[in-house]
């Protein structure tokens, strides 16, 4: 029996009602929830400056508000799932995030949906906190990464579906629609908390104080080799996130296009970006890693200049010059999942936490300065491409030529 067969049957067999098949299921729809959150409700959002009266400054702060904290969410939950386990954290998180979905939806002002909003990207950090965590749990080695590959290609379904299902919903509802379906969705993501058994065995637990898991996350960020590509990684995201916050303004407004077409630019950019993980496991994964991340970060670069360039013509070109960027994103991915947990042994909740909060809270920095007002929307979301994948470019290759050990890239 090989290895990789060895390893998902071992991860199935501590799954006796999800099985294997049915954790990968269960990986995938944690993933979505993020984009779930966000992309969903993103074709009402130029209705729902005049619903509530308020600027698109304002009414953005529904997406920014509920990335930071949900980045603050990750650093409670990921550390109690070190100590506690997995599962209860899963379950608080989810029965949170259903109940802040249907406070939501009742929303009556703008700054009741922020508040709303803000609770809950808390329960969905109790979600996703866990996620990376159960795969360093339950997988290893090129059989971990190609995990990585199929969860996050699979939950690449999430921003393609997502702002069609939400255009349709504003035929015969209002944005109100969306966020009764974001709670429906928490309700299949308890079932199958539910049914899931817990991964973190009980020797690998933290046995400190309540406070002291806390403090774990100093000592993960203590570790070089591990905060430094994190933080690199996360840079070359930033960007990406931004899109998200203006992607709606720039084809309804900018452009001159409907809701329902903006859905399908939305969706087909998504669509391709499936491919990114299958396209790296497939023909990448046994490149030399450090030509990998620079070629990968070089491509982001020219992908921002096309956008503040052609990208400003038509909607197609914008497409065009932005997909480049994202699918090397997507191809980027795993390797960057898989490299960052290499550099832990322990305290991978912590990690988890780390890497998500800082994903998180620099994917709200590139969603308010997006935001602002640039004159030119595409032109400066071209910028913030250009310049943040030139920096971590830049970056990545300072960390490539200084003593940092790097597992699996480099040892000093």
């Amino acid at each position: 029996m090989t290895q990789s067969n060895q390893t998902s049957q071992e991860a199935g067999s501590k799954q006796k009602y999800l099985g294997h098949k049915g954790l990968i299921a269960f990986l995938a729809l944690m993933n979505m929830f993020i984009p779930l959150s966000t992309d969903m409700y993103l074709p009402a959002l130029p209705s729902m400056n005049s619903y509530f009266g308020s600027s698109s400054a304002i009414t953005n702060l529904t997406l920014s508000a509920f990335f930071l904290f949900y980045a603050l969410g990750i650093l409670f939950w990921g550390p109690l799932s070190d100590k506690y386990g997995r599962k209860p954290i899963l379950l608080l998180g989810s029965i949170l995030y259903a109940a802040s979905s249907v406070a939501c939806a009742l929303s009556v002002n703008i700054y009741f949906l922020i508040a709303a909003r803000i609770l809950q990207g808390i329960g969905a950090g109790g979600i996703t906190s866990v996620s990376l965590a159960i795969v360093k749990d339950s997988y290893s080695g090129k059989k971990r990464e190609s995990i990585l590959a199929i969860c996050q290609s699979i939950s690449g379904l999430a921003p393609m579906i997502a702002p069609i299902v939400g255009a349709l919903i504003l035929t015969f509802s209002d944005w109100r629609g969306s966020f009764w379906a974001l709670a429906l969705v928490s309700l299949v993501n308890l079932g199958f908390t539910v049914l899931f058994q817990e991964t973190l065995n009980n020797e690998e637990r933290y046995e400190g104080t309540l406070f002291g898991s806390l403090g774990r996350l100093v000592v993960v960020s203590k570790n070089k080799s591990f905060i430094v590509p994190a933080l690199i990684f996360s840079l070359s995201m930033l960007p990406f996130m931004g899109y998200i916050a203006v992607s709606s303004y720039i084809y309804v407004d900018y452009f001159g296009l409907n809701a329902q077409v903006y859905s399908y630019f939305f969706a087909a950019n998504a669509l391709l970006s499936i491919a990114g993980p299958f396209i790296y496991v497939k023909f990448l994964s046994n490149m030399d890693k450090k030509l990998f991340a620079s070629l990968i970060l070089a491509v982001s670069t020219l992908s921002g200049v096309l956008v503040m360039t052609l990208g400003t013509l038509t909607p197609v070109f914008f497409w065009l010059s932005f997909l480049i960027m994202s699918l090397s994103g997507a191809v980027m991915r795993p390797f960057s999942s898989n490299l960052l947990l290499d550099q832990q042994e322990s305290d991978i909740g912590s990690a988890s936490s780390v890497i998500g909060t800082l994903f998180t809270v620099l994917g709200s920095v590139g969603m308010a300065l997006a935001s602002i007002p640039w004159g030119n929307i595409v032109f400066g979301l071209g910028v913030l491409i250009t310049v943040f994948s030139l920096l971590a470019l830049l970056s990545w290759n300072v960390f490539m030529k200084s003593k940092i050990p790097c597992v699996g890239v480099k040892n000093i």
